[in-house]
């Protein structure tokens, strides 16, 4: 009985000492796919950083002044002048639509005549938002770095 346990016992440590290493193998595996990572979030990094700067220079105020004026004419730019500008309170928005009239909800009980009546449309509805009010939704605006978000 007791030559079954210390042969169990072995063969126990011998299994445990393949797992261990097989873990080991995987976490170096995974140590190396750590670090090719973060090289490469580096050079991405410094890719983004590259293009800021050239983003920067190519849009420097002098620079495309000169751009405008050598393709005036085939851009058929206007000069820009102080009489340009206008306060927000001075441009002619165009009046708000009337609000929509609320429409009936039909049962869908109604059956066939219900097919009848919307012939090949869909209807779909959603259950939170069939019955709200229309949204704006806002222009895009420039992030804290200067650049435009979609």
């Amino acid at each position: 009985m007791r030559s079954l346990f210390y042969a169990l016992s072995v063969a126990a440590v011998v299994g445990l000492a393949f797992w261990a290493y097989g873990e080991g193998y995987e976490t170096r595996q995974t140590e190396r796919a750590v670090a090719r990572l973060e090289r490469e979030i580096g050079q991405r990094h410094q890719e983004l950083s590259m293009l800021r700067t050239e983003w920067a220079y190519l849009n420097r105020p002098d620079r495309l002044h000169e751009l405008a004026e050598m393709n005036f004419e085939s851009l058929g730019l206007i000069p820009l002048a102080p009489d340009h500008f206008a306060l927000a309170d001075q441009v002619g928005y165009p009046p708000p639509a009337p609000p929509e009239p609320p429409q009936t909800v039909m049962a869908w009980g109604e059956g066939a005549a219900l097919e009848e009546k919307i012939g090949d449309v869909i209807v779909m509805t959603h259950r939170y938002g069939a019955d709200a009010a229309p949204r704006l939704i806002a222009p895009p605006t420039l992030a804290d770095d200067g650049e435009q978000l979609p």
